[in-house]
């Protein structure tokens, strides 16, 4: 994305004086819409009114989110974020979702919180709430038993950036570009720091937050904020087989260990290896798990029997 297109980003909603209108009909509908997929087979796309804010479709056990503000470079208003909370919640319940897709429509990923509406807010009551909402959305990220993808096409500032970190993955195209850029309008990205900072060297992430300065795609997987990096025309194909290769694996040990690598990490090492062995001792007495060791000392594929919810569900309450 160029210079222009980056600048058009920072004045996302110069182009239109229709947000609050699109924002609370599209409220309503996005509501309208999860209620009906609930009710509706799984395993056919969706179908999604034109001006649905955030679009959710389930296929191969794989449930695809998409940011659909194109026109506003897919900012989160407060609608957006709602709609992606009370959908992530749904899907973190749901035992047919195997992994779940982050992606968006348009030239950016996500442009960060929306400016418009947050100028209109007056009081620091009103602003707490605002961030308070998008850390319960990051937050359910963070918590829900399927890895969770961003699929990152064009750029990804400030609370944008923060949600390819929030994510366990992260694929980009190689022209998508990354930045914290807050602090060029007066405002420090201090909720986009929590998970940049876990997710980069300090020095890299303080250098992104007070410079507000873009980082390539290449830069970005340098750094450890994304995993792979692929031609434009490959992100499609490269995202399905990131899914694939999660699919493959038994729901179980996904579940338990998504639990035990994020619990881990705010532990000291002593009780980290606790934990860690306690994970493992669980893991190992299940079917699927003895199944997939023997095959592998018989020298045999594996026959994965169907994962079930109560498997997963005994196994994460044993570590809990």
């Amino acid at each position: 994305m160029n210079q222009s297109d980056q600048q058009a980003a920072f004045d996302q909603f110069e182009m239109t004086g229709q947000q609050a209108a699109i924002d609370q009909h599209a409220k309503t509908d996005q509501q309208a819409s999860c209620d009906q997929h609930a009710k509706t087979d799984r395993s056919e796309p969706a179908d999604f009114a034109d001006d649905a804010i955030l679009k959710f479709s389930c296929n191969d056990a794989i449930a695809r989110l998409t940011l659909a503000r194109p026109k506003q470079f897919n900012a989160l208003s407060g609608a957006l974020l709602e709609a992606m909370t009370a959908q992530l919640q749904a899907i973190a319940n749901d035992e047919a979702i195997r992994v779940v897709v982050i992606e968006a429509e348009g030239r950016a990923f996500c442009a960060g919180h929306d400016l418009r509406e947050m100028l209109a807010l007056e009081t620091q009551d009103q602003y707490r709430e605002l961030f308070a909402a998008c850390s319960r959305m990051m937050m359910t990220i963070h918590r829900m038993p399927q890895p969770v993808i961003a699929k990152v096409q064009g750029i990804a500032t400030a609370a944008g950036c923060q949600l390819v970190a929030m994510c366990d993955l992260a694929l980009a195209s190689r022209d998508a570009q990354f930045a914290v850029s807050g602090v060029n309008l007066g405002l420090f990205c201090s909720t986009p720091s929590v998970p940049l900072s876990r997710n980069l060297s300090r020095k890299q992430a303080f250098e992104m937050l007070v410079t507000g300065d873009f980082i390539s795609a290449d830069e970005a997987k340098a750094r450890g904020l994304v995993n792979q990096v692929v031609d434009p025309s490959e992100l499609d194909a490269a995202s399905f087989a990131l899914c694939q290769r999660i699919i493959s694996k038994p729901q179980v040990a996904i579940t338990a260990g998504k639990q035990l690598f994020y619990r881990q990490l705010d532990m000291g090492i002593e009780a980290a290896y606790q934990l860690a062995g306690q994970t493992m001792a669980c893991n190992m007495m299940d079917a699927q798990t003895r199944e997939g060791v023997g095959a592998f000392v018989e020298k045999r594929k594996p026959r994965w029997a169907q994962d079930t919810s109560a498997q997963a569900e005994e196994s994460s309450s044993r570590i809990g």
